[in-house]
């Protein structure tokens, strides 16, 4: 028998196996509280379900810094159904694909209607994202790109692989292809290009980011309707998306997002 002095008082009289029980009760109590105390710091769940929908579009759409349209709208689509999505970018647009195709990433950020056909993974979500227009810039032209056949007395530069443009200029058509937008707008500074061709708000990005006053041509040369992707084994959230798409668009929050992040580029690039 023990006779044991404890910071609450004496505990006499007890026997080593009731001591040892003694003590793993009061360890184990003591346990307990701490996991409880951790569970419950916000951001404790490390492991906490995060859906990664990638893209190889960057700004104003993606960002590094996770504030472009889309970084915004996907994050708020996923809370709104109480989970948690983010946009990762890639720089390399058929490895975005495969990944997404292969449950590597959860899904796709912004992509064509169709795009299942090749990758049959792949579940659209059926609420438009934004429409894309495809568009001409010059330095001040006076043009109407009614039709591509509007370009034929322009030199234009393009983006090399952009399908769009490369299946639809003219065969008469004179013509450049650039890896780096940059370049092409550099290009069209230097009056080595009289226009070029690209997706509206990720032109304005590129002309404001280069520091060339730029001139879009109205209509679009072409408009595309782009959407979110979900892989197949996550398609059981694919209506649920949809409908806090929808529920965006008719709060305003969706108008607010539009107008915080792409509608002043089309001054900021003049």
């Amino acid at each position: 028998m023990y006779t044991v002095t404890s910071g609450t008082g004496d505990i006499r009289g007890i026997s080593p196996c009731s001591w040892r029980i003694y003590l793993f009760n009061r360890n184990f109590l003591a346990f307990s509280l701490f996991v409880f105390i951790v569970a419950n710091i916000p951001g404790a769940h490390a492991d906490e379900q995060v859906y990664i929908l990638n893209t190889s579009t960057g700004p104003p759409y993606a960002t590094s810094a996770r504030d472009g349209f889309q970084d915004r709208v996907v994050a708020e689509v996923f809370r709104r159904i109480g989970l948690k999505g983010k946009v990762e970018i890639y720089e390399a647009s058929a490895r975005a694909l495969l990944n997404a195709n292969n449950n590597v990433d959860h899904g796709v950020a912004m992509r064509i209607a169709g795009l299942e056909k090749k990758f049959p993974n792949l579940v659209r979500i059926p609420e438009r994202l934004i429409e894309n227009d495809f568009v001409a810039y010059s330095r001040g032209l006076d043009l109407t790109t009614d039709s591509w056949d509007s370009l034929l007395p322009y030199v234009v530069g393009y983006i090399n692989g952009w399908q769009i443009f490369e299946r639809n200029l003219v065969a008469e058509q004179e013509s450049t292809t650039l890896k780096e937008p940059s370049q092409m707008f550099t290009m069209l500074d230097k009056k080595r290009l009289d226009v070029v061709l690209y997706e509206r708000w990720q032109g304005f990005s590129r002309a404001a980011s280069t520091g060339v006053k730029v001139k879009v041509h109205e209509p679009p040369l072409a408009s595309v309707d782009m959407y979110m992707y979900m892989h197949k084994e996550h398609a059981h959230l694919v209506p649920k998306l949809a409908q806090a798409l929808k529920d965006m668009k008719a709060d305003g929050t969706y108008r607010k997002i539009f107008d915080e992040i792409l509608t002043p580029l089309s001054e900021a690039g003049r």
